[in-house]
Parts: structure tokens; C-alpha cells; sequence
């Protein structure tokens, strides 16, 4: 059982994973070894999601892709799947102890070749990328209150034409709350906001896992 979409009861979450592509044996013992770290698990995407990255890249024929918060590496063998042949995956994140688990992962599945690790904070990191559009493909999903900071990083070094996914944008539902308590949910609704109101770019929010955002560069 994956994490269920928002809105979604555990009959319509089965049947969705039922009728999309199926996670290989490497993809499935990750998320059981990911299960297994307790709580800090539910920070994993659910299998439909994976495979919807998985699609996006390929759909955009990415060679250049980027990933903020990498956790331990499901998305990133997502990601790393769909790339054009020669494709690369910049994976950044911070968790040494994590990220251990999805190396081995990620040479069990055939991609570690295609995955570069940095492990520094993600804001330097994307900073200190080349001044370029050239970025086909882009994912974020790491600490929420430097959502903005990250995609204002990312979106000037985007390709026209390419496609950012960002994980977590409903909040758990807690972004229609009008005077939210929690400031994680404010700085969201205001991320949101601010993306939808974006010039450069075209957004469509759809209820996948707890909220997926497709941003297309302009």
C-alpha cells in the first residue's frame, strides 16, 4: 500500500496504483527499506507518482535534470529512468545517512552511472549551476520553507519548454484554510500563490500523493 492521493479512500488509491505501470523488484524493496526507517518514511512519494515522473521525463526528452531532496533515492531512480540517452540527474540533499541507502538502491537498479549526488545545501548548489536555460527537467521536494528559494534558483535555468514537478503542494489540505495556524502552511499557500501569479511560466496543480505541481517554462 502506497501513500494514499488526497482525497482518494484505500479502494480508489489501490485501484489507481493497480492500473498504473508497476514498481520492478528494485523500486519495490526501497520503498520496503524506506518503510522501515518509521516515521521520516512518509516523506517518500507513493508508486504513482514515481511512474508520473518517471513519464514527464520522458515526455520532455530530458538529458539535463535536477532534484531538490533526494531522501533515500525512489524519485530519483524515477527520474533517472526516463532520461534521453546520455541523460544526467543532479541529485541534491543534505543527508549522508539517507542518500547511503539510495546509492545502493540506485546501483541495484542499473542508473547510478546517470545520478551525480551533492550533498551541500540545495540553495548552494542550484546557485552555483551554470547561468544557463538549459535545464530540461526539474524536481522539487525537500524542505518546504525554501520552496521559493529553490524554484527562483531553478526557473531562470530552465529550458523553454521544460517542466518543473513539485511534491507536497496541497499541504495535506491545509492550504484552503483561510487563517492557517501553522507557518509551514502559510509559506505553501504563499508559494502557491506566488507560482500561479508567475508570468514565465504556465502551472497546473493536480491531486496526485498530497499535490503535484507541473510548472512549464515559457
Amino acid at each position: 500500500m502506497t501513500r494514499a492521493s488526497i482525497g482518494l479512500d484505500g479502494a480508489l488509491q489501490d485501484y489507481v496504483v493497480n492500473h498504473t505501470q508497476p514498481l520492478d523488484a528494485v523500486q519495490s524493496a526501497l520503498v520496503a527499506r524506506t518503510t522501515e526507517l518509521g516515521p521520516p518514511s512518509g516523506m517518500q512519494i507513493g508508486a504513482e507518482e514515481a511512474q508520473l515522473l518517471t513519464l514527464l521525463v520522458r515526455l520532455t526528452n530530458a538529458q539535463h535534470a535536477v532534484e531538490v531532496g533526494t531522501f533515500t533515492g525512489f524519485s530519483a531512480i524515477a527520474i533517472a529512468r526516463g532520461l534521453a540517452p546520455g541523460g544526467k540527474l543532479l541529485c541534491c540533499d543534505v543527508s549522508e545517512e539517507w542518500t547511503s541507502i539510495g546509492r545502493a538502491a540506485w546501483q541495484e537498479a542499473g542508473v547510478a552511472d546517470r545520478i551525480e549526488l551533492r550533498l551541500a545545501p540545495a540553495a548552494e548548489t542550484l546557485a552555483a549551476l551554470p547561468d544557463e536555460e538549459y535545464i530540461d527537467f526539474a524536481f522539487i521536494d525537500a524542505d518546504k520553507p525554501s520552496y521559493w528559494t529553490y524554484y527562483s534558483e531553478l526557473v531562470p535555468r530552465m529550458r523553454t519548454g521544460g517542466v518543473i514537478a513539485i511534491d507536497n503542494v496541497l499541504w495535506g489540505g491545509q492550504v484552503v484554510d483561510a487563517e492557517p495556524q501553522e507557518e509551514s502552511t502559510r509559506l505553501m499557500k504563499e508559494f502557491n500563490d506566488k507560482v500561479a501569479g508567475d508570468e514565465r511560466v504556465d502551472v497546473v496543480m493536480l491531486p496526485v500523493g498530497d499535490g503535484v505541481s507541473l510548472v512549464y517554462k515559457r
